[in-house]
C-alpha cells in the first residue's frame, strides 16, 4: 500500500540515546510528535524539548504561527523574567524566515522598536531585543526606511554612550551599518548622530568584536559618503589628537594593503579578463580597424605595432612587462583606470608620443609601470602599520581610488617633465630619479 503523502519517515537523534526512525504525520501537532519521541526515550517534560535540523542550517522546527503568537505575547508580559526569556528565544528563532514572516505579520517588529524607543529595559533584555530586531530585519521583509528618527537617535545613543554594555553597543553598531548601507537618507541621519571621535574610541578598546563592528560602520560611512561628506567625516572635530591620528593612519594602511595581492600578482597570459584589460588599452588609444578579415600573422603584427606605440618594451608579448612584482597587476589597473576615467588625457598622452619621430617620445607603458612602483613605495603598500604611526592623509578619505587618482595626476606630470627635459629612452633612469623627488 503506497505511503500517504502526509506521512514521512525521519530519523531523530539525541546525544546518549539510540536514534529513532519514526513515521511523522505532518498533520499532527508538533507538540504531540515531540511527546511521542520523549515517551520512547522515557524523557519527562516534553515541553522542555524541541526538534532541530541536524543538517545544513541547524534551525529549530517550530509551528511558526503558534510560536510567533506565544513570543508576541511573551515579550509584552509584566514579568521581566518572561520578557527576557521570550526575547532571548525570539533572537534565536528569528533567523528562520518563515517564523520571521509570521512574527512580522503580527507587527511584532514594531513592539521591538517601541522597547528600544522607551529604553526602560535592563541591559540583558535590551541586548536580546536589539539582536532579535537585527535578525528580523536581515530577511528584508521590512524596509529600513520605515524606522523613525527617535529609534535612530536611540541606537546612536547606545553607541555614543561612554558607559554602556558592550553587547548592546556591538549590535547597535551593526544596526547602524545596515542603515547606512541601505539608503542615502538613512546615511544622512546616522552621520548627524555619530561622530568620528566616538567611532575611533571604539577602536581603542580591547574587545575585538566591538572594534570590528566600529570599523565596519566607519567603512560603511566612508563608502556611502560623497567626496565632501568624506572630508566632513574626517574633519568632524576641530583638531585631531595623537590617538585619533594613529587610528586614522591604521585605517588608511589597512585599506591600502588590500591592494597588496594585486601588487604581488604578475599578469597571467592565460587569464582572459587580464588579456582583455591589456588589449583594452590598445583599443582605447587607437582607431581600431576591423580585425575579423585579417590573417593571424597580420593581426599579430598590428597588435605588436600598437603595443610598441603604447610604450611596452616587449611589444610582441606585452604581458611580460607586467610580470615583475611589485607592481604586478596594479600597473595594469592604474593604466586601465586612466584610460577609462580620463579618456581624452589618455589618448592625448599616447598619440602625442607615439607620433614623434625625434626619439623624445615618452613610453606610456614603461613609465606607468615604474610610476606605479614608486607610488606603492611612497604609500608603503604591503607594509604592516606601525604601532606609533600617525601620518595619515586626509585626501585618502576623500577618494575611493586614491592610488589610481594619484597615478592619473603623476603620469601627466611625468609627461610634462619628460618634455621639459627633452628626454629620450636612454634618459629614463634620470626622469625616474626626478620623479622620486617631485
Amino acid at each position: 500500500m503506497p505511503q500517504q503523502k502526509d506521512i514521512v519517515k525521519i530519523a531523530i537523534q539525541m546525544p546518549g540515546a539510540y536514534p529513532q526512525l519514526i513515521q511523522l504525520d505532518q498533520k499532527k501537532p508538533l507538540t504531540a510528535v515531540i511527546k511521542e519521541v520523549c515517551d520512547k526515550w522515557n524523557l519527562p517534560g516534553p515541553d522542555n524539548y524541541a526538534l532541530q535540523y541536524a543538517d545544513g542550517i541547524q534551525t529549530y522546527i517550530t509551528e511558526s504561527g503558534r510560536c510567533a503568537e506565544d513570543l508576541y505575547k511573551g515579550i509584552q508580559s509584566s514579568d521581566s523574567g518572561v520578557r527576557c526569556d521570550s526575547l532571548k528565544l525570539l533572537a534565536n528563532v528569528s533567523t528562520d524566515v518563515t517564523f520571521a514572516q509570521e512574527f512580522i505579520n503580527r507587527d511584532g517588529h514594531s513592539l521591538l522598536v517601541k522597547i528600544v524607543e522607551d529604553a526602560h529595559e535592563a541591559p540583558l533584555i535590551m541586548t536580546h531585543t536589539l539582536t532579535a530586531f537585527m535578525e528580523l530585519m536581515d530577511h528584508g521583509i521590512v524596509s529600513w526606511e520605515n524606522l523613525s528618527s527617535v529609534f535612530i537617535k536611540k541606537i546612536a545613543g547606545f553607541v555614543n554612550a561612554k558607559v554602556q554594555d558592550t553587547s548592546i553597543q556591538q549590535v547597535s553598531l551593526a544596526i547602524l551599518e545596515s542603515m547606512v548601507l541601505s539608503s542615502n537618507s538613512l546615511f544622512n541621519e546616522v552621520k548627524q548622530e555619530i561622530t568620528l571621535e566616538r567611532l575611533i574610541s571604539h577602536l581603542q578598546v580591547t574587545n575585538q568584536q566591538l572594534q570590528t563592528k566600529a570599523m565596519a560602520l566607519l567603512m560603511a560611512m566612508l563608502l556611502a559618503a560623497g567626496e565632501a561628506d568624506r572630508q566632513n567625516i574626517i574633519h568632524s572635530s576641530s583638531s585631531v589628537g595623537d590617538e585619533m591620528a594613529h587610528y586614522l593612519y591604521v585605517l588608511q594602511m589597512v585599506r591600502l594593503n588590500h591592494l597588496e595581492a594585486r601588487m604581488r600578482t604578475p599578469l597571467d597570459s592565460y587569464n582572459q579578463e587580464q588579456r582583455d584589460m591589456l588589449h583594452g588599452l590598445r583599443q582605447a588609444a587607437f582607431e581600431m580597424e576591423s580585425e575579423s578579415g585579417l590573417s593571424n600573422e597580420r593581426r599579430r603584427s598590428l597588435c605588436a605595432k600598437e603595443f610598441k606605440k603604447l610604450g611596452f618594451s616587449n611589444n610582441s608579448n606585452p604581458g611580460q612587462d607586467l610580470s615583475r612584482c611589485p607592481p604586478g597587476l596594479l600597473a595594469l589597473d592604474t593604466m586601465a583606470y586612466f584610460a577609462s576615467r580620463y579618456p581624452d588625457a589618455y589618448s592625448r598622452f599616447v598619440l602625442e608620443n607615439s607620433s614623434r619621430e625625434d626619439k623624445h617620445e615618452c613610453p606610456f607603458a614603461r613609465s606607468s609601470i615604474q610610476l606605479t612602483l614608486i607610488l606603492c613605495e611612497i604609500l608603503r603598500i604591503g607594509e604592516p602599520p606601525s604601532e606609533t604611526g600617525s601620518d595619515y592623509h586626509p585626501i585618502f578619505f576623500a577618494q575611493d581610488r586614491l592610488l589610481e587618482e594619484l597615478f592619473c595626476i603623476c603620469i601627466q606630470l611625468l609627461n610634462k617633465t619628460w618634455k621639459e627635459m627633452r628626454a629620450t629612452q636612454e634618459d629614463f633612469d634620470k626622469v625616474d630619479h626626478h620623479l622620486h623627488h617631485l
